[in-house]
């Protein structure tokens, strides 16, 4: 199914999208300040937020390497804050876009019985198959700037499907 499938499968147009790592200081928290900076830039109203699907790092900022490449190119992690998802952000949120198949099958494991939301891949927009976004936490500056090179591109994939529901 293409981005453009899901989004207009949808009985009412998107208008919030969660993004989920595992722990919510690298990735998602990234991936939240990119879909927020493109969607304004878009003209888009829409409410993005992040969560992990572990508790380790609730209440904490974002990774400060995550946070200084993503500065570095414009982005504002400003008020964005570790948490954990829970069942009630399925039922919140249109769009649930998982780091990697990891993160979503833990997802998938929440979401049992019905829940309002799409939940894929950040990645699912490249149509490129079943392709993640590699964990940075571990790695150098380089894996910093892959995930965000990666992120821009689903951004921008999955906004210009959702812009094109406006029209």
């Amino acid at each position: 199914m293409s981005v453009s499938d899901i989004i207009n499968a949808r009985p009412a147009p998107v208008g919030s999208i969660l993004v989920v790592c595992m722990g919510n200081i690298c990735r998602s928290p990234t991936a939240e300040a990119v879909f927020r900076h493109r969607a304004s830039g878009l003209g888009l109203d829409l409410q993005i937020d992040s969560a992990g699907t572990i508790a380790y790092h609730a209440g904490e900022g974002p990774d400060p390497r995550s946070r200084s490449a993503g500065e570095a190119r414009g982005y504002d992690f400003s008020g964005i804050v570790a948490r954990q998802i829970r069942k009630v952000d399925l039922e919140r949120f249109d769009l649930v876009l998982a780091a990697d198949q990891q993160n979503l099958a833990d997802i998938q494991r929440l979401a049992t019985g019905g829940v309002h939301a799409h939940v894929g891949l950040i990645l699912d927009s490249l149509g490129q198959g079943s392709r993640e976004v590699p964990d940075p936490y571990y790695g150098g500056a380089r894996g910093f700037e892959q995930v965000l090179d990666l992120i821009e591109a689903a951004a921008d994939g999955w906004l210009s499907a959702l812009r094109s529901q406006y029209r």
